[in-house]
């Protein structure tokens, strides 16, 4: 069976930087499980896995547009640490939400502390990268009525 719209697909896959760095990997024995065509991993490598199969080894290079997007220096800011809890843990690596432009929440992370000011940025921590993905596809299955419905796979 292809990958194809409302197919729920289960892969593994390396996630590598243009440096060949590991960013981020499937778990040994656990395979990414997404539901095609709800728009639940990111679009560039979504489109790729379209009528793939099981057995399939393939990689795959996404541009900054179709993965998390450009990088925006206006999304990084620098403000006091008075604007976070009093119990927090301000350093860099934290991420915290925060109120977004329009009021939406948002996850922030902070970059650098100093002198009573923490940094954050408001980009996503893949922003502006192209993306490499080593993929392998281990089952596809058609989704369920309530997967469907629900946009997600439901049960794996």
């Amino acid at each position: 069976m292809k990958i194809s719209h409302h197919s729920v697909a289960f892969f593994h896959y390396v996630l590598t930087d243009d440096s060949g760095k590991v960013l981020d990997q499937s778990p040994a024995g656990q395979p990414l499980v997404y539901l095609q065509g709800a728009g639940n991993i990111i679009p560039g490598l979504e489109k790729e896995l379209q009528d793939k199969e099981v057995g399939d080894k393939f990689k795959v290079e996404v541009a900054p547009e179709d993965a998390y997007g450009e990088y925006y220096d206006e999304a990084v800011q620098v403000v006091p640490l008075a604007v976070f809890p009093d119990d927090a843990t301000v350093e860099p690596g934290v991420q915290f939400q925060a109120q977004g432009p329009e009021g939406d929440a948002m996850m922030v992370t902070v970059t650098a502390v100093e002198d009573g000011m923490a940094t954050i940025d408001g980009n996503h921590p893949l922003a502006g990268k192209t993306l490499f993905f080593d993929v392998e596809i281990v089952k596809v299955r058609v989704a369920s009525e309530d997967e469907k419905k629900a946009g997600r796979v439901l049960e794996a």
